[in-house]
């Protein structure tokens, strides 16, 4: 990926977050844009999402942000200067919560590497004279 899009990206991003912040902060509240991925070309954007809540919640936040995707596009078309603006998607970033359970399969194994280890009679210390 090149520097530019990169660049654009991050922008995007930070607008976006922005956006959400200043515009739409009752609906929003729950929401945190994680990413954004643009393609080269600027036609297509994909935008990731976080939301807090369960499933119920990310399914309502996704369909908000669908349904309001155009005036996101005018806003974001006001703010930065680009040759096209994205069409964007949302998707969830499930990346969090892959995190999470990771975690939490790691500290099980630590727990049942722990309780082995206890279970495990010890050799007598070597009396050092």
């Amino acid at each position: 990926m090149s520097t530019r899009t990169l660049r654009v990206n991050e922008l995007i991003q930070r607008e976006l977050s922005s956006i959400l912040r200043t515009i739409y902060k009752d609906e929003a509240v729950a929401i945190t844009i994680t990413g954004v991925q643009v393609s080269p070309d600027l036609h297509e954007g994909k935008v990731f999402i976080a939301v807090t809540g369960d499933e119920e919640d990310e399914v309502k936040a996704l369909r908000w942000l669908k349904h309001n995707s155009k005036e996101f596009r005018f806003e974001l078309g006001r703010r930065i200067v680009l040759k096209n603006m994205p069409h964007f998607t949302y998707a969830l970033d499930t990346s969090t919560a892959r995190g999470n359970r990771i975690l939490s399969v790691l500290d099980d194994i630590a727990a049942q590497d722990k309780a082995r280890n206890a279970a495990q009679p010890q050799p007598p210390a070597a009396d050092k004279e």
